[in-house]
């Protein structure tokens, strides 16, 4: 993070304050002791600001790095890094085929826009390509680690009965949400007439299975995207992909490719909130 000092005499000193809130990149400023804390993506734009108001107000700018807020800086360095949480190392190739994620459904079911991510088919039976599933599953535990560092709320959903306790457990032990249940209309498009009241909306929904029959989409994914919320979402070689935020190609039934997709799901959620936990005990120790 990065302070601009500000030194003005007293006749400019009204005009400076009333230009100071015009700038929306310096609404921070505190008038008082004229210092403006930004972080390190602001402070190019913060630095042409000052340097716009300097000639006309007369002023004495010094910007300095202000070591007080290393948890801006965290902040920036888990943006910038493409894999701040190493969510790569969790899982390899190899993993997803031994839980046999690389098994679809018949291919007289495939749904036309899963073409791309299947190798083919055996005895009737699709073969997704693991090489494609391997950096979307990458990219969605990323995501997922993110959307936990920053305490976002995680909505886990499903509607395979055989799986839905083993789903239940592991969002309860990630400390997040699940949804298992049928699912009632508009639940999230008019929360409101269901609720009675207004209520804070996942920040991410995890659909393990993104139909919920046979034919039949499940609502959610419909539903998150007329919100704009993300999703990542299981999708079998029978599904539709298009609304999923963060698709992954891959099983979605079999009892050990959920267990698998558990795991990784808890791990990258735990790995988000000790990132976060860590970060703010570091911003406490320097206060104190």
């Amino acid at each position: 993070m990065f302070t601009f000092r500000i030194f003005a005499n007293r006749t400019s000193s009204q005009h400076l304050n009333k230009a100071l809130r015009q700038c929306s990149v310096l609404k921070g400023c505190n008038s008082q002791i004229r210092k403006i804390h930004t972080t390190r993506q602001c402070n190019r734009l913060a630095s042409s600001k000052l340097q716009e108001l300097q000639s006309e107000f007369n002023l004495q700018i010094k910007m300095e790095k202000d070591e007080e807020y290393p948890f801006d800086d965290f902040e920036d360095q888990v943006l910038t890094s493409p894999d701040f949480f190493e969510v790569k190392n969790m899982v390899t190739l190899h993993d997803l085929f031994d839980a046999r994620v690389h098994f679809g459904h018949k291919s007289g079911c495939r749904n036309e826009y899963m073409t791309d991510y299947l190798f083919g088919s055996r005895l009737e039976v699709d073969i997704f390509d693991l090489d494609q599933t391997l950096p979307l599953l990458h990219d969605a535990l990323n995501f997922m680690a993110h959307i936990a560092y920053r305490k976002g709320v995680i909505l886990f959903l499903s509607r395979n009965l055989q799986n839905m306790h083993l789903i239940e457990q592991t969002a309860k032990q990630c400390g997040e949400y699940s949804h298992c249940r049928k699912w009632q209309e508009n639940l999230f498009t008019n929360s409101v007439r269901h609720y009675r009241s207004e209520i804070r909306i996942p920040d991410l929904c995890v659909i393990f299975n993104t139909k919920d029959t046979t034919v039949e989409q499940h609502q959610v994914v419909s539903e998150s995207a007329k919100l704009c919320i993300p999703t990542i979402g299981i999708v079998d070689s029978d599904c539709d992909p298009r609304l999923i935020t963060f698709p992954i190609p891959g099983n979605d039934d079999t009892p050990a490719t959920v267990q698998l997709y558990c795991r990784l799901f808890k791990q990258a959620i735990l790995k988000g909130k000790a990132a976060r936990a860590k970060a703010e005990k570091e911003k406490n120790d320097v206060k104190n």
